[in-house]
């Protein structure tokens, strides 16, 4: 396992990271099966354990803390808020108001006293940056949490926060979780290059692209993923975006034969080898899932191997361009970008 500072934070964490986003209802995993992941991530070298409060309603943040039990001070615990917890308005977002709320259920769901890293799960335009970065802040102070990040945040309102902490005094965001996979790089264009101006660590999700770069999905042959079940549209083939990404996972498929590597290996090599990502992390349902991620722990792919993937997916390119998750909110409601009569 290689193992890397988390952006200016001083903490080691190893290059993948457990997602635990699979735990529970959403991935139908036991606390049994939940444990025993847990046991052999630790096992292997992993000691960064990345949930949300949103997973499962709570679950997964309860299951994490059941694993965990124990063994807190051996890894680095990293949870997520600011997306709808029920029903209520306020129990979403990222005010004063929420975030101190959400925290206090997270750590009781988790069974600790503190949070390694603590993020904001998505941007929200309704709160401006010193009232959430000063809760954060507090918090921090209080003890209640180590270090906070952004999750999913656009390239500009990062900056926009950085800029924000400094001019109010503030501790800043230490991290962002973007996703990133060979099929969709669009970030490469402005979110890891902010990333890397301002030091942060960045913790990157759907490495695999859901599934499409597991080995899962292949040209004539059915779909071998779940996901498939209730995202049906992220995988009909009839669409011209997902046709563009099985032509393409055929051809990493080759790209990755040749070097003696499977497509996971292939996948999570790429998406450690970027100098702006600190951790990959992974969201196995299964201990077979877990073993196959893990045989990319030490991959490292040469030039070669890294530009006949540039030959095959651009830098900077999503294949699934509708799919990108920090779309400006401008360019989704139409509203917003026609001035009132």
């Amino acid at each position: 396992m290689q193992y890397r500072t988390l952006g200016r934070t001083g903490v080691q964490v190893s290059s993948l990271a457990l997602g635990a986003m699979n735990f529970g209802a959403i991935g139908r995993t036991t606390q049994q099966e939940a444990t025993a992941l847990v046991d052999a991530a630790l096992a292997a070298g992993i000691n960064l354990i990345d949930t949300a409060d949103m997973y499962g309603s709570g679950e997964s943040e309860e299951m994490v803390g059941k694993a965990i039990a124990g063994r807190r001070d051996d890894l680095v615990l990293a949870t997520k808020a600011a997306m709808p917890m029920g029903e209520d308005r306020n129990h979403r977002g990222s005010s004063r108001r929420w975030l101190y709320a959400a925290l206090d259920n997270s750590l009781r769901r988790l069974g600790v006293d503190h949070i390694d890293l603590y993020q904001v799960h998505r941007w929200d335009p309704t709160t401006s940056d010193e009232e959430t970065l000063s809760a954060l802040t507090d918090l921090q102070r209080a003890g209640k949490i180590r270090s906070f990040g952004s999750s999913t945040f656009p390239a500009y309102r990062i900056v926009q926060a950085q800029w924000a902490a400094r001019e109010h005094r503030l501790s800043r965001y230490a991290t962002e979780q973007p996703s990133y996979s060979i099929l969709q790089r669009g970030i490469e264009a402005d979110v890891l290059p902010v990333a890397e101006e301002y030091g942060l660590g960045v913790l990157v999700w759907s490495p695999l692209a859901s599934g499409w770069l597991s080995g899962a999905i292949r040209a004539n042959a059915p779909i071998a993923t779940s996901r498939s079940t209730f995202m049906p549209d992220r995988f009909d083939t009839t669409i011209p975006a997902n046709r563009a990404r099985l032509d393409a996972v055929e051809r990493l498929a080759e790209v990755a034969a040749a070097a003696d590597l499977t497509l996971i290996q292939l996948a999570l090599g790429f998406a450690t080898a970027h100098p702006a990502v600190t951790s990959a992390i992974i969201g196995p349902r299964t201990l077979e899932h877990l073993h196959a991620n893990l045989a990319a722990a030490d991959t490292v792919l040469p030039a070669d191997v890294l530009d006949a993937v540039d030959a095959i997916v651009a830098p900077g390119v999503d294949l699934a361009a509708h799919e990108k998750f920090d779309t400006p909110p401008a360019l989704l409601d139409p509203a917003l970008r026609r001035r009132r009569t």
